[in-house]
């Protein structure tokens, strides 16, 4: 007998949990990780340019206003989910202007654009209002939208509300509580304990029986589709092409390429560009392997190819990630801004038509989906190489 909720179920497809596969990407790096304290009437408006930010009231309640749509009321310990980079605004009440803005870890001006005077106390990652400190705000916010991951940003709402009663508290306890210490490494156990508040709400959040759940996570229903997720899941790195995964899920390419779209939201191989691309993403975070190694680990037929994927799918090099990451976790991360290349990877379209372009040619991949067969095993990196050769 099936175990676990619905969506659950759902979203393990073919012995591969694809909903897993995503939230293994969700990896903080140099959080900003903040608590405000304040005193009614408050209201701040947040202009920091993050993609994703996770709020909590622990004490009293807000009102959260994305920049387009209407404010979201929420309670004390609810988690809220806003998705960036558009400026919110966080308020006591609906009505109550901004008194705040907020553009980085340590830029607060009035809202009128006059500098802050005592009226507001700071100290380790805190940021307090005189008065009674009625209100106690937990902020945390990702700092790169690498962090997040493509597939999960582009399926989040403006902002997402997951009720206290289906919070796991251990995990928000600690990171309350982890907001203002000092012990060696706290900037990595702030980003861990962020990772797990985020995956756990998300966990809810898409589990809801009146969810709108993506594409790629309902695909647990279609078994053919499971087939294919696990061959390429499984062996990431090998030549795949339209014709062995077809074979594999027991249709005609044509047919085949048609009931993954459908499902998934993306063609077969772009689908495992992606998941190539991130597992690229984690292995340069992650590990000294040179790009050309990591390449070929992942099934990219040289640093080449793998670069020039990388740099149409993320907006950077796998040289810049890597360098981003390692400033992130010095706590010098670049902040993502609206106009930075790959700021707004999340907004590219949901699915692409048949036939369209693969934008990261990898080992086995070709040009276009519906080439002939007797193309399937031609590296388009090696023809890249002929072409520049004397």
């Amino acid at each position: 007998m099936a175990t676990g909720t619905v969506g659950e179920r759902l979203a393990t497809v073919g012995g591969v949990d694809v909903f897993a596969d995503v939230l293994g990407g969700v990896r903080a790096r140099g959080a900003l990780v903040r608590q405000l304290v304040m005193t009614p009437p408050w209201s701040l408006r947040f202009a920091t340019g993050a993609p994703l930010t996770v709020i909590t009231m622990l004490r009293g309640t807000a009102w959260v206003t994305p920049g387009r749509g209407a404010p979201v009321r929420a309670g004390e310990r609810d988690v809220v989910i806003v998705r960036g980079p558009e400026p919110y605004t966080v308020a006591d009440g609906q009505d109550t202007p901004p008194r705040y803005l907020v553009t980085g870890p340590e830029a607060c001006a009035r809202a009128d654009g006059t500098a802050v005077g005592d009226e507001l106390e700071r100290h380790l990652r805190t940021c307090a209002m005189r008065g009674d400190g009625s209100a106690l705000m937990l902020v945390g916010a990702f700092e790169r939208p690498e962090e997040i991951g493509d597939r999960l940003l582009r399926e989040l709402p403006g902002v997402a509300v997951v009720p206290a009663s289906g919070v796991r508290r251990p995990a928000l306890d600690l990171l309350a509580a982890e907001v203002t210490g000092e012990g060696p490494g706290q900037q990595a156990v702030l980003d861990r304990l962020l990772d797990l508040t985020l995956t756990s709400a998300l966990r809810v959040w898409f589990d809801r029986p009146d969810a709108a759940r993506p594409s790629w996570y309902r695909a647990g229903g279609d078994p053919v589709v499971g087939r294919a997720l696990r061959l390429l899941h499984d062996e990431p790195a090998r030549p795949w092409t339209l014709a062995e995964l077809a074979e594999g899920a027991g249709l005609s390419r044509a047919a085949f390429v048609r009931r993954f779209t459908a499902r998934i939201g993306e063609p077969p191989m772009r689908y495992l560009a992606g998941h190539r691309l991130a597992l690229a993403a984690d292995l340069l975070r992650d590990t000294d392997a040179t790009v050309a190694a990591i390449a070929r680990r992942v099934g990219y037929a040289n640093a080449f190819a793998l670069s020039v994927a990388f740099k149409r799918r993320r907006g950077l090099t796998p040289t810049e990630h890597r360098a981003g990451g390692a400033a992130a976790a010095g706590g010098t991360a670049p902040r993502p801004s609206p106009g930075r290349p790959g700021a707004d990877a999340h907004l590219e379209p949901r699915a692409l038509a048949v036939g369209q372009q693969v934008h990261a040619p990898a080992v086995g991949e070709r040009v276009h989906e519906e080439q002939p067969p007797a193309a399937d095993h031609v590296h388009l990196a090696d023809r890249q190489q002929a072409r520049q050769r004397p």
